[in-house]
Order: structure tokens, then C-alpha cells, then sequence
């Protein structure tokens, strides 16, 4: 492999580990609320109070972090490249989900996830 190929590969698998960390954060700071059931007054309540949790900046800054990586990605390939090769921030959502938030993903997912990241693959390499 070329080292500017593995140097892309490597930004874009950054991007998809700061996305994960940003889900991660988002979902830690959702899952310490309430949420609200059904007027106007309890959702706003329940967004300035999501607002004032440290988590949720946390998330942003990641967010941001992937954003500039991303863009810079995106100058040096082609998007239909780039977002093939980012496919494997399914997997690491399904890993991180699975073994932090200890939810149940259930082997028709982790086929589904598989299956899809491949079918991307396959598109991008044609």
C-alpha cells in the first residue's frame, strides 16, 4: 500500500473512533435523564438540562475533532472512497455498544452490520 493510502485510512479510521466516542458521550448524558412525556415545558426542560451536562460537551468536541478530519479527508479523496472506508464506524458502534453500554446486540445484527460494511466495500473497490 501506498503511505499516503494508509495515511488517508488511517485519518478516516479516526474520524469513525471519534464518532463513536461522541455516541458513546451522547448516549452516557441521555441515559442520566428522564425523558419527557408529552407538553412543550418538559422537553425544554429536559434540553437545558442535557445542555448543562459535561458529557454533552464532551460529545461536541469530539464531534468537532471528526468534522476537521473529515474535511480534510474529503480534500484529498474521492467522497465515494471516503465514506466507503468510514463504513467501519458501524462495527465500532456495535463493539462499543455491546462491551461500555453493555446492550445485547444479537448475531442477526452483527450480520447485518457485517453484510453491510462488505457491500460498501465491495461498491467502492468497483
Amino acid at each position: 500500500m501506498k503511505r499516503e493510502l494508509v495515511f488517508i485510512l488511517s485519518l478516516i479510521a479516526l474520524t469513525s473512533i471519534c464518532d463513536t466516542i461522541n455516541q458513546l458521550f451522547l448516549k452516557s448524558a441521555i441515559n442520566s435523564l428522564v425523558s419527557p412525556r408529552g407538553n412543550v415545558k418538559a422537553v425544554l426542560k429536559f434540553i437545558i438540562r442535557l445542555i448543562l451536562i459535561p458529557r454533552v460537551w464532551i460529545s461536541f468536541l469530539f464531534s468537532v475533532i471528526s468534522l476537521c478530519i473529515w474535511l480534510f479527508v474529503l480534500s484529498q479523496v474521492d467522497l465515494s472512497f471516503a465514506f466507503s472506508a468510514d463504513s467501519m464506524h458501524y462495527i465500532f458502534i456495535a463493539i462499543t455498544s455491546r462491551f461500555i453500554l453493555k446492550e445485547k446486540v444479537c448475531l442477526k445484527r452483527w450480520i447485518g452490520i457485517v453484510l453491510i460494511v462488505v457491500g460498501i466495500m465491495v461498491v467502492s473497490l468497483s
